[in-house]
Order: structure tokens, then C-alpha cells, then sequence
């Protein structure tokens, strides 16, 4: 995973939301060199779209830490990658923890994410870790092109979600919890074709740093997670062929990431020993971007 141009095979996928099982090479949500150290043993965590990418990746990172682990996914869009999630995060339970949850939906409507904290809680009893990090994006190459439609769409993925998920699950959070939220780094650098997306992360920067002075009292901390160019789904099912093979190579490090790069920083901010003074801040896993944060 050092520096240098890596090129990955021209590809598209013609649908959102994009899947895994069939991207070339498949994103690495392991590694090796990851070594867990029970950061979240006995924690309850819920991922919001975990069923591929850096979900995926923080789904698996906090089992190998000892946390019980439930994510959301499309229903009928996403099954095949719910399905190999679950599997892996079966072989990485930790012995003290319990069996791990996939639940379907859509999580841009109020009810739907009170539904998901619902069944999570009645399982598991409470809910310790939050992550929103549910995301759509569509390429786009003048604001004109984006209608009241699809920008209500990208919203309520976006960010109306991380709204109602979060409401929801305060209710079954006490101190020590936390909360972390993905944003990007096109929220502090701007990108021309993804404009509705940009505005979106833009918006979940500002939601973290305000919740987080707003839960300071409860001791529930907020974050946030803004990754580079990261090899997930949302690239061949956003970008042309050509765009896709070249993903990544304009940064410092003139590479994409994987999402296990961008993972630990999610296990981070989740270990209350590592990051207890630590809230209302965003984390750059970016390839040497340098960002005004």
C-alpha cells in the first residue's frame, strides 16, 4: 500500500448503489498488518451501510476489537454484500460478543431509522457506537442538471439520515458513548462534479461539530471521518470507465486508498482509552491532501 501511480481495470457499474462482489480488484477490507487489542470489547455497535467499502471495513475492524456489530444495507440492492459481510464478521466475532446483525432499509425517512434502532436495541439492549455513514453520489457536470428530485434524494441519504439515526439512538446511548460520522474530503476542497454530494458532506462537518458541543453535557463525544479517494462501490458506479481506471492518482500519495486505511481511524475514535478527549474533530485519512480543518 506504499506510494506509487497503481491503475486499477477500466470498469462501471450502471446502478446505485454499486456493489462489491463485482469490482476488480475487490477492496481490501483486511489487513495483515492490523492487529486488534480488544479497543471495544463488550461495545454495541451500529454501522450505517456496512455492507461494503469503509463500512464494510469498519464493521470487520471493530468484531476483531470485540464489539457486537449490526449495519444497515439496500434491501433487494445490496443482499450479495450484506451476505458476505455478515460472513466475515461471523469468523471475526469475538467469543464475548454476540451474533452479528444486517438490517434493511432505507434510511432516508424518519421511520425507517427508527424501525433499525428499534430492532438493533431490542436485540442488544442499547447502542454504545454510531456510525452514519450512508452515502450516494451522482455525477454531474453543472448545478442545472440537478433537480428538486434528485437532490432531495442525495440529502436524505446523505444527511437527512444521519439526522434521524441519530435521534433515534441517543435514546439508548449513555456517557462514554460514541457517535462518528463519514464526511469527505471534498467537503473542504469542493468537487465540480459531484456537487450535490460535496454540499452534503459540507453539511455533515457542520452537524458534527454542532452535536458535539450539544452532547458534551451527556458525555457522548462526536467525530468525524472525512477519507480521500478510497476504492469503494460509489467509484465505478458514479464514474466513467476511464475515470474509474484512474481513481486516486491526483493526490500526494498518487494512489487510491483502501478502506482498511481508512478504518482504524473509525476504531480510533469508537476507544474510549484512545480518543476520550477528543470530540467535535474530523480525522483525514486522504493520501497527503492538505485540507483547512
Amino acid at each position: 500500500m506504499a506510494s506509487g501511480g497503481q491503475q486499477f481495470p477500466p470498469q462501471k457499474q450502471e446502478t446505485q448503489p454499486g456493489k462489491e462482489h463485482v469490482m476488480e480488484p475487490t477492496p481490501q477490507h483486511s489487513s495483515m498488518e492490523y492487529k486488534p487489542a480488544n479497543k471495544l470489547q463488550g461495545k454495541i455497535a451500529l454501522v450505517a451501510g456496512g455492507d461494503s467499502g469503509i463500512g464494510r471495513a469498519v464493521c470487520h475492524c471493530f468484531a476483531l476489537e470485540g464489539a457486537t456489530v449490526a449495519f444497515t444495507y439496500v434491501k433487494s440492492q445490496e443482499e450479495k454484500d450484506a451476505q458476505d459481510t455478515l460472513e466475515i464478521l461471523r469468523k471475526a466475532k469475538a467469543a464475548d460478543a454476540m451474533e452479528p446483525m444486517a438490517v434493511a432499509t432505507d434510511l432516508g425517512f424518519d421511520d425507517n431509522c427508527k424501525k433499525v434502532v428499534d430492532e438493533v436495541v431490542n436485540s442488544y439492549g442499547r447502542i454504545d457506537i454510531l456510525v452514519n455513514n450512508a452515502a450516494e453520489q451522482y455525477k454531474t457536470t453543472s448545478v442545472e442538471e440537478i433537480d428538486e428530485e434528485r437532490l432531495e434524494r442525495v440529502f436524505r441519504t446523505n444527511i437527512f439520515s444521519y439526522f434521524f439515526l441519530t435521534r433515534h439512538s441517543l435514546k439508548h446511548m449513555k456517557e462514554g458513548s460514541s457517535i462518528i460520522n463519514s464526511t469527505s474530503v471534498v467537503a473542504y476542497k469542493g468537487n465540480p462534479k459531484l456537487l450535490d454530494y460535496t454540499a452534503t458532506k459540507g453539511a455533515i462537518v457542520s452537524f458534527t461539530r454542532g452535536l458535539a458541543l450539544q452532547l458534551v453535557e451527556k458525555g457522548i463525544r462526536v467525530n468525524a471521518v472525512a477519507p480521500g479517494p478510497v476504492w469503494t462501490p460509489l467509484i465505478p458506479a458514479s464514474f466513467s470507465e476511464e475515470e474509474s481506471a484512474n481513481f486516486g492518482k491526483d493526490v500526494p500519495m498518487r494512489r487510491a486508498g483502501q478502506p482498511i486505511e481508512a478504518a482504524p481511524s473509525y476504531v480510533f475514535l469508537a476507544s474510549t482509552p484512545d480518543s476520550s478527549y477528543i470530540t467535535g474533530q474530523v480525522i483525514h485519512p486522504n493520501g497527503g491532501v492538505i485540507v483547512n480543518s
